[in-house]
């Protein structure tokens, strides 16, 4: 497991645990899975 996937399961579980705090899981996750894959491409981007 590379620094990139750690990144995105770490927003994924971010984005969960707003979701619930707002109602509802799954858009929190894929809000998260969005934000991960971002976070991930701008740091391979900067290499």
């Amino acid at each position: 497991m590379n620094k990139g996937d750690i990144i995105i399961y770490a927003c994924v579980i971010i984005g969960a645990g707003i979701g619930l705090a707002l109602g509802s899981a799954l858009p929190g996750v894929l809000v998260g899975l969005g934000i991960g894959y971002l976070v991930k491409w701008s740091m391979k981007s900067e290499k």
